[in-house]
């Protein structure tokens, strides 16, 4: 293993914007907008304002899911929000969600317009509201709950640990890729594990705790994030694969994945979603594709 003990922190810490990797220029130790700018609000009962991440993909994939099962009430706006070009810290972004992290909902469906952030709180929050993919049995609710809360809790060794590290990093430490393969290759065991027993995460039902663990876990069992795929050996884990597989034909998957999607195919990218047949027309026929 190479030395990394050169480094010694300082007493007291400070910001050094150049120190920050890929993402140095939207990643700051405050809080607070840095602009003045209000959000669009369409016609819709929700207003989401996304970027298809695997956070944002899943409360995409939860509206479709919902207008499948048809609830109507579950009609959404998608307005597009550019993480790169900072629009997260705008005014009206930070208005909604104060931790200017996508996704944000805003319920407009009542007199009063709810705000909702964090994608497993938005995922309860719609799940409660129609009824619908989270089980009323106690039991059964339990498991379900146990599994969306085990993402919320995991994700961010995934992302913020080991896609840091080996994809982001503006310098390779073995320390630290090490240990976070690791523990990604354990969550994977656990999900492996689980569904071996069970067809779904929270039992023999699709549920939230698959909307929120699919765009993550599914995305790294078929090598789609960070170019890991090989180094973690994830066709090893054949029960994740029938998961994700799976999940992944879902008619309401395949078009919560496109919206508010800026990376890819044309064909796969659906900047902003306000209609229904907007799935017909592609959005990149009203916006300017990125540049």
């Amino acid at each position: 293993m190479t030395d990394s003990s050169a480094y010694t922190p300082p007493k007291i810490w400070t910001w050094n914007k150049e120190n920050g990797g890929r993402f140095a220029n939207i990643n700051r130790p405050i809080a607070g907008p840095t602009q003045d700018k209000e959000l669009p609000v369409g016609r819709h009962p929700m207003q989401l304002y996304s970027l298809a991440t695997p956070n944002g993909v899943k409360v995409t994939v939860m509206l479709e899911e919902l207008l499948a099962l048809g609830h109507a009430g579950a009609e959404y706006d998608a307005w597009l929000i550019r993480i790169n070009e900072g629009d997260q810290f705008g005014s009206g972004f930070v208005g909604v969600n104060p931790n200017s992290k996508i996704p944000a909902l805003m319920d407009r469906s009542g007199p009063t317009p709810i705000r909702v952030f964090e994608s497993g709180a938005i995922l309860m929050h719609l799940a409660e509201k129609f009824g619908a993919l989270l089980p009323t049995d106690a039991a059964k609710r339990a498991e379900c709950l146990s599994w969306l809360f085990w993402q919320m809790g995991s994700a961010p060794y995934l992302g913020g640990g080991f896609g840091h590290f080996y994809a982001y990093s503006p310098t390779r430490n073995e320390y630290a890729i090490d240990r976070f393969a690791m523990e990604v290759k354990r969550q994977l065991d656990v999900l492996d594990r689980r569904l071996a027993e069970s067809e779904y995460l929270g039992g023999d039902d699709y549920t939230i705790a698959d909307i929120a663990v699919w765009p993550w876990y599914g995305a790294l069992a078929k090598g789609l994030l960070y170019g890991s795929g090989e180094f973690l050996q994830v066709q090893d884990y054949t029960n994740v694969q029938r998961w994700t597989d799976q999940i992944a034909l879902r008619p309401a998957v395949k078009r919560g994945r496109m919206v508010n999607r800026v990376m890819g195919e044309p064909a796969s990218q659906l900047r902003e979603r306000h209609e229904a047949s907007d799935f017909d027309t592609q959005t990149q026929d009203k916006l300017k594709p990125a540049a």
